[in-house]
């Protein structure tokens, strides 16, 4: 199985159509086999399910992500763990031991937030594409 974490600095990335690193775990039963940085190359919002479905990612773990993106990583036929937030190693390690608490309910919307302020806790899925 492939989980792939949305990060920033070693952690869980709050923003998940802004999200330039994903952290990928090959994994098999309750061990990770590998661990590899997967650059985004500047894919946004709703190019992001593609792309993973196209790296044969089978689990999203993130932070916030807007109705719009679960929907396309729901077609493409990838679980989703949203809502998290720590370390992407532990939250891995949590996922696999079956303590991962995320938050399933979670959805944001950018009219709820303001992107001139830099307020980025949470993805709003926008059908644009991009922010202006």
């Amino acid at each position: 199985m492939k989980i792939a974490v949305t990060t920033e600095n070693g952690t869980v990335f709050q923003h998940f159509g802004k999200t330039q690193t994903f952290t990928v775990y090959e994994t098999e039963g309750k061990e990770i086999k590998s661990r590899t940085l997967l650059d985004a190359g500047g894919n946004g919002h709703s190019a992001l399910a593609g792309f993973l479905r196209d790296n044969q990612v089978d689990v999203l773990i993130c932070g916030g992500i807007g109705q719009g993106a679960k929907d396309a990583l729901g077609s493409c036929g990838i679980q989703i763990v949203p809502g998290t937030v720590g370390s992407v190693d532990q939250v891995v390690r949590d996922y696999l031991d079956g303590v991962l608490v995320g938050n399933f309910d979670f959805t944001c919307s950018h009219h709820e937030h303001d992107h001139a302020h830099g307020d980025h806790h949470c993805c709003g899925e926008h059908g644009c594409g991009s922010h202006s």
